[in-house]
């Protein structure tokens, strides 16, 4: 019997893992995937959102500014890259400026610090590639960037060290209440528990509806993006956002934390849960609408494409607490953007509750802090000779893009909720990230792969279950 079953490890289930750690519960995380970070929490925009779009009252406006305060400091506590680069609404048209202005009023009464109207020379002094049609803007300084794996990775890592567990290739197959709480038969066996938390993005909806009176209705929202190399991170400095409209936040143009461009998303709705191809058409439109904030925008460097889902619930809003019905059940649903920004407060906010529910007491042990992976490609000279010294595996260099170590794949592996795939040593460490994509350094990372988990290389994937890399025989000395 567990106190706690979190359904979903994306950055949302990882986040409220988190902080439930910091309670006495028994508490497992379920995720059908083969690590942390597979879903949405994987292919989004990786923004933290300054919080000014968002319905003033809603639960998105709450959770979006609340979690905007918070990350600066959990990046510190958790080590994960964070950059508060501020971002900009761009308006194109004199007749507009009134929406501009609304929604300067819309983020101050959200509580969001700091919005300027900016006009004139003074927008292309901090962004000379915008487009000279831009009359303009919505200056929001405490926008941010992040990455979203190393975020997602660290809560769940330590959500683990504090006492969580994670039950990774566990399909939640039906979910019926008991006396005691819930029991949710899983391909894995069955899992019984007092409470429920509902993190499993675009499936929440079926989840919910197995017990609640009210009923969800969760449609996969699909926008496709342009990644471009390093060579392009300069562009623009800021996050840059053209005028809301009713299907989201529109084309942006960003830097990321790790020096790259990107550009997207698109905002179509789908029915299939998981519809992450990209299309011609998909991405044409991309550059198209990004265009129109930069014409320049250098789309000649893309080093590849994606596509993510946003899981958009009928009334548009955050679904959080305790489900109508179903005492004991807390869904985190329709966590849609600004998702990722809001994923702190929506984990404090859920573990507060539910620990209140549960007379969960606070342990005097918990800790607060981890540290990442050593980033070779980030350290000085004295830092890296250390690593080196400490460990000769730290001076092999195997992904020579992204210039990442086999001591920062080991690592990667051996730490807790370690590597298990191609997929899994990327994300921790950006090996297969760069220009090439993976071309040179795969077959280097599956030998360490094979080598420290004691598989065959037939065994190894990119990306957990059938996604098998090699097929047949192959030669001993490979």
């Amino acid at each position: 019997m567990y106190d706690v079953v979190i359904i979903g490890a994306g950055v949302t289930g990882s986040a409220v893992a988190r902080e439930l750690s910091r309670y006495r519960l028994k508490t497992v995380v379920l995720e059908k995937e083969e690590d942390v970070c597979c879903g949405t929490s994987k292919a989004n925009s990786a923004i933290v959102h300054a919080g000014f779009d968002a319905v003033p009252g809603s639960v998105k406006a709450k959770m979006n500014v609340r979690g905007n305060s918070l990350i600066k400091e959990l990046s510190r506590e958790l080590d994960f890259p964070y950059k508060q680069n501020g971002s900009f609404v761009l308006c194109f048209d004199e007749k507009d400026l009134p929406k501009l202005e609304k929604l300067k009023e819309k983020g101050e009464k959200n509580g969001v610090p700091g919005l300027r109207i900016l006009h004139g020379k003074e927008i292309w002094e901090m962004e000379p590639n915008l487009s000279p049609e831009v009359k303009a803007v919505l200056f929001a300084p405490t926008g941010g960037i992040v990455c979203p794996f190393k975020l997602t990775i660290a809560l769940a890592e330590n959500a683990n060290v504090n006492g969580v567990e994670f039950a990774f290739d566990t399909q939640v197959e039906n979910i019926e209440k008991t006396e005691n709480g819930y029991s949710l038969q899983t391909d894995k066996g069955i899992y019984e528990t007092r409470c429920v938390v509902n993190a499993a993005g675009v499936y929440a909806d079926k989840w919910n509806n197995m017990v609640s009176s009210r009923k969800l209705s969760i449609t996969p929202r699909k926008g496709e993006y342009y990644l471009l190399d390093k060579k392009a991170g300069d562009f623009v400095s800021h996050t840059i956002f053209q005028l809301p409209t009713k299907m989201g936040k529109g084309v942006l143009i960003t830097p990321t934390v790790h020096g790259n461009l990107l550009v997207g998303p698109t905002a179509e709705d789908i029915e299939n849960k998981e519809g992450v191809n990209t299309t011609r058409q998909g991405l044409d439109k991309a550059a198209t609408m990004a265009k129109i904030s930069a014409e320049n925008v250098p789309l000649h460097m893309v080093i590849t494409s994606f596509a993510g889902l946003r899981a958009t619930e009928k009334d548009e809003d955050f679904v959080l607490g305790e489900a109508e019905g179903a005492e004991g059940f807390f869904n985190a649903a329709g966590i849609e953007s600004p998702g990722l920004s809001s994923a702190p407060a929506i984990g404090e906010y859920l573990a507060e509750i539910i620990a209140e529910k549960l007379h969960g007491e606070k342990k005097d042990d918990f800790q607060a802090e981890r540290k990442d992976i050593p980033c070779i490609a980030e350290s000085t000279p004295e830092e890296i000779q250390a690593l080196i010294a400490e460990n000769p595996a730290y001076g092999n260099v195997i992904c020579r893009c992204e210039t990442v170590t086999e001591g920062e794949i080991l690592n990667a592996i051996h730490r807790p909720l370690g590597a298990k795939s191609l997929d899994g040593v990327k994300r921790r460490t950006r090996a297969g990230m760069g220009r090439c994509q993976a071309g040179f350094c795969s077959p280097r990372t599956m030998e360490i792969l094979s080598r420290e988990l004691h598989k065959d290389p037939l065994e190894l994937t990119k990306a957990g279950g059938e996604s098998r890399i090699l097929t047949g025989a192959i030669k001993e000395d490979l």
